[in-house]
């Protein structure tokens, strides 16, 4: 064996030691140990070094689907769930497809799960694991939206999706975590650990919803790839969105669904595209090769546009304990937009990278969205750590996490504004004022700015609106749309100002009770002269304790006397028995048009006597939708049970004054 053939061996060892391990972290939810440019970078050079030298370990990656989820109780796959081929080569697409029709998917970045069904009820899930076992987690059935618990299909039925966490909610999750140990690095990071958690109450918090992609096996006659996805809408179960073309179409509908990521319109993460044949017959006349099967389909990734530029200066931003450091460098054009900030995540990314006080950074998008850094050069010089927050001005120190030796920098001030983030989001939600345009990131942005410092603070927005336009990710339309959706909000329900003020122990259904009880007035004047709340039905010693608790602290009362010179309580009296919707259960579904929302819609019902269930049983008295006539599933469900269905209007004639 000849010394450059020992350097590649050694070279290929030491690649399958980093990606395994990287895949360690990724499928379980740990810290992100690479980036996927960093990943695939080094999958591509062991698969050529593989090539070259014929040295090809049991345990590559290349050989491998997956790394197996910790816990849980392992089973066989009926059907092996192998990885596809990958091409970063639109012309190998089109070769791939041939003369025969395809099917163009979304390339979904979750954790791909296996449903089957027997005799129309779900029976089993398991994970992907490792393509030929996984792990059975059947137990959160009832935790993760996008499919039916039971399917009008009664014979052996099983289907493959993927558990996809939105950005959305992995953004409302993540920021208000307060242990670091415990972020999470993007959502499919979150998902995979979100899925090994115990507790289904847990999980169904976090939103997971199963996207299906393909129908495995069922006993009917569906032959078409198209049919089966058609059928699994049918059925009920959330399909990943697809389109019929060719090979000389391909190019074209690449280019507009990758627009689509581009532009910013995909809220679920995805990191590349699916062809399959619609011929599922010929799909699945493919040989195995390794652990991919070539004709079940070839995944698309996108070739990461890079630039280089300079680094400006390192921004530090304070997010509920952690101050965390962004990148802000000369502008440039990546995927069709202009780029100037990235994020840095922690101190251990700067030291990772090598960043210093003066540098060139080597910029991507990663999966079109996220600008990220992953190369730097000419570093010269040391980042300067902040030793005090940028937000309340307290010292700052640096913690080193026991779990992954992370280093992240914080605010020693317990009593930081940034640090009570959860209360703002609590406070814009829509069960408390319904102020869009708020996000968990914009408030902090905000906060970081000096904008807001307590509730009453967001209704003088409109002070900072010319420096606020000129922010990266802002504008006069988005400005405008946020300044209609404040003003929107001065005019509340009590029970959503209530639970807005983030009163421990007070929720919305303590807050309806309190009000249908006492009303709004009671509920100041109780607080004010320390009577409480303990004859309140429902409402007890402790609640009645901290409510008087809360109003104690100057703070909150200083809050709360500012917050009222800014909204209106509409006027709502204490319930009387007997109300119009006494005993009756209602469902709502649709959009509403009289009510700001469901949730004031479903509070009216309540205040009334009634109880808004959230699905059509026999107990349902009233279904009640502006599209009577649709062919929604609960529609269908009323129907068959005889439950009357009355638009909006009807019921306000019916059930209002």
């Amino acid at each position: 064996m000849t010394q450059v053939s020992d350097e590649k061996i050694k070279k290929t060892d030491e690649l399958v030691e980093k990606l395994n391990a990287a895949s360690a972290a990724y499928y379980n939810g740990q810290d992100e140990i690479i980036s996927n440019f960093e990943w695939d970078a080094m999958y591509d050079e062991l698969s050529a070094l593989e090539g070259e030298t014929g040295y090809i370990r049991a345990d590559s990656p290349t050989q491998n689907a997956g790394i197996e989820a910790q816990g849980g109780q392992k089973e066989a796959h009926e059907y092996p769930a192998l990885s596809l081929a990958k091409t970063k080569d639109i012309a190998q697409l089109v070769s791939w497809a041939g003369e025969r029709p395809v099917w163009l998917s979304w390339k979904l970045d979750g954790l791909t799960l296996v449903l089957t069904y027997d005799g129309g009820s779900l029976t089993k899930i398991l994970t992907r694991g490792n393509g030929q076992i996984g792990t059975n987690i059947t137990f959160l059935k009832n935790a993760i939206s996008g499919f039916p618990l039971k399917i009008k299909d009664k014979g052996h039925f099983v289907v493959r999706g993927e558990a996809t966490i939105s950005y959305t909610d992995f953004a409302l999750i993540n920021d208000t975590i307060e242990d670091d140990d415990e972020k999470y690095a993007n959502p499919r990071n979150l998902a995979s650990g979100t899925l090994n958690l115990e507790d289904p109450e847990k999980v169904k918090e976090r939103h997971i919803c199963f996207n299906a992609f393909t129908l495995v096996h069922t006993d009917g006659e569906i032959i078409s790839w198209g049919e089966r996805m058609f059928y699994l809408k049918e059925l009920g179960f959330t399909v990943v969105d697809h389109e019929k073309t060719d090979a000389s179409g391909l190019p074209a509908v690449v280019e507009k669904w990758t627009k689509k990521v581009e532009n910013g319109q995909m809220d679920i993460p995805v990191d590349g595209l699916v062809i399959c044949y619609d011929d599922t017959e010929y799909a699945a006349s493919g040989t195995v090769t390794g652990h991919h099967i070539n004709r079940a389909g070839l995944a698309f990734k996108w070739k990461d546009e890079e630039a280089q530029t300079r680094l400006d200066h390192i921004e530090w931003s304070c997010a509920v304990s952690t101050i965390s450091p962004v990148a802000v460098f000369e502008p440039v054009q990546l995927e069709g937009t202009t780029v100037s900030r990235a994020s840095l995540c922690n101190l251990s990314e700067i030291e990772r990278l090598g960043i210093g006080k003066e540098c060139t950074l080597t910029i991507i998008k990663a999966n079109k969205i996220i600008p990220k850094c992953v190369r730097v050069s000419d570093a010269t010089g040391e980042v300067e750590i902040p030793s005090e927050c940028p937000v309340c001005h307290a010292p700052t120190e640096v913690r080193v996490s026991r779990n992954s030796g992370t280093k992240t920098l914080h605010c020693t001030n317990p009593d930081c504004t940034a640090k009570n983030v959860k209360k703002f989001t609590r406070f814009v939600s829509k069960s408390g004022m319904d102020i869009d345009g708020l996000s968990i990131q914009t408030m902090l942005r905000f906060i970081n700015e000096g904008y807001i410092h307590e509730f009453a603070d967001i209704y003088h927005l409109r002070e900072h609106f010319p420096e606020i336009e000129k922010l990266d990710g802002f504008g006069e339309k988005s400005v405008a749309n946020m300044d209609a959706s404040i003003e929107k909000s001065r005019d509340v329900h009590p029970v959503n100002f209530i639970f807005a003020l983030c009163i421990p122990l007070i929720g919305v259904d303590a807050a309806k009770k309190i009000v249908n009880s006492v009303g709004f007035d009671g509920f100041l004047k109780n607080m004010k002269n320390g009577t409480g709340f303990e004859d309140v039905d429902g409402i007890g010693e402790e609640r009645s304790n901290s409510i008087l608790a809360w109003h104690e602290n100057d703070y909150n009362k200083k809050s709360l006397e500012n917050l009222l010179r800014e909204v209106t309580i509409k006027n709502v009296e204490a319930k009387k028995a007997g109300g119009r919707c006494e005993g009756l259960t209602f469902v709502i579904t649709g959009d509403v048009h009289h009510y700001k929302n469901r949730d004031e819609f479903k509070a009216y019902v309540e205040s009334e006597g009634g109880h808004v269930a959230g699905s059509v049983s026999k107990k349902t008295a009233f279904l009640v939708n502006n599209d009577a006539e649709s062919g929604s599933s609960k529609n269908r469900r009323a129907k068959e049970l005889g439950v009357e269905i009355i638009t909006e209007d009807e019921f306000i004639n019916r059930f209002s004054d």
